[in-house]
């Protein structure tokens, strides 16, 4: 009976140890033994390259390794996106991007990943920003309405891209107005503006990180804001809000910052959780986006899922009504 007795508490005493040691793994943190790569899918510059790399700034702090940008473009953002999934899902590999973009890939038929795929932290909302030349004479929203009615089709407009921020704001101008343009697509947000300080093209509708230097300097000239409030730039001053002119026009931005594979493991998880906290406090963001006129967030988790799927039923089907999509988003079961 002794013995017995002795056997029963053994047991007990090892499933608690079990137990105990479940919980502690569950509560584990990653400790990566090497630097982390963070793959830019666009030039050095634009929106996804700056926030990326003021993150991955921040989160380094707290990851204990060093987290390097590398920009790797091409396709939209689709070919660093895809680099970064074929990768093993070891956390030493993240990208930096806008959600506008990840939604787009799968029904642009660029890669079978979906928006579904990835897990998201997100420090920084910028809405766009519809710019001309700074000597341009089109001084006003108003104007470049009737510029653009004076000549269908004429109108250059560059973008970074189909499925890029600028794409999509252009398409909600297009739909809001009635109004067309000759689009001519760049490899990402930075020379896509540059081309209109340059005058290579006439209009962008790029985000507010990617012209805020510009503006300031007198190279680019700011007519509207797409978000439903007017857009404040330290050193250059207020911008109206497209609404105000075009009355049924959305409000619209886009989501900025480092994206992981959704299968990643619960212990990497649980650090970049943890990091990307801390960093979305910091006074880093705080004063990127006060620079650059954009609008601190410090979305993650479920929040960023049900975030990204929103966004998804807008931006996926706003490129199939285009007809620029190689596929439906039904086939994602992606709903209207």
């Amino acid at each position: 009976m002794k013995k017995r007795s002795l056997m029963v508490l053994a047991a007990v005493v090892a499933f608690s140890l079990i137990a105990v040691d479940g919980t502690l793994m569950a509560q584990a943190k990653w400790k990566p033994s090497h630097p982390i790569t963070v793959i830019v899918p666009w030039p050095a510059g634009g929106a996804s390259d700056t926030v990326g790399r003021m993150l991955a700034g921040e989160m380094e702090k707290s990851v204990g390794q060093r987290m390097v940008i590398v920009n790797s473009a091409g396709g939209s953002g689709a070919i660093g996106t895809q680099e970064v999934w074929d990768k093993p899902h070891d956390g030493y590999t993240l990208t930096a991007n806008a959600v506008a973009s990840v939604v787009s890939y799968a029904v642009l038929g660029k890669m079978t990943q979906t928006h579904r795929n990835w897990i998201y932290y997100l420090p920084i909302f910028t809405p766009n920003v519809i710019v001309v030349k700074g000597d341009s004479p089109i001084k006003t929203l108003a104007d470049l309405l009737a510029y653009m009615k004076s000549k269908p089709n004429g109108t250059i407009l560059s973008s970074a891209g189909v499925g890029s921020s600028g794409y999509y704001a252009a398409e909600l101008f297009k739909k809001a107005t009635g109004l067309t343009y000759r689009h001519v697509p760049y490899a990402g947000g930075a020379p896509a503006v540059m081309a209109v300080a340059q005058g290579e093209a006439e209009v962008v509708m790029q985000l507010s990180v990617e012209v805020a230097e510009l503006l300031r300097g007198g190279k680019l000239r700011a007519l509207a804001v797409t978000s439903k409030d007017d857009l404040v730039i330290d050193g250059y001053g207020t911008i109206p809000s497209a609404q105000k002119t075009i009355p049924n026009f959305p409000n619209y931005g886009s989501y900025f910052g480092i994206m992981a594979p959704s299968d990643l493991p619960a212990d990497v998880i649980a650090t970049l959780d943890e990091a990307f906290v801390k960093a979305a406090a910091s006074a880093g963001v705080k004063e990127y986006a006060k620079i650059k006129g954009a609008i601190p967030a410090a979305i993650y988790g479920k929040e960023a899922t049900a975030l990204t799927e929103k966004l998804a039923s807008t931006e996926a089907w706003l490129l199939y009504d285009a007809g620029a999509a190689a596929k439906s988003p039904a086939e994602f079961n992606i709903p209207r």
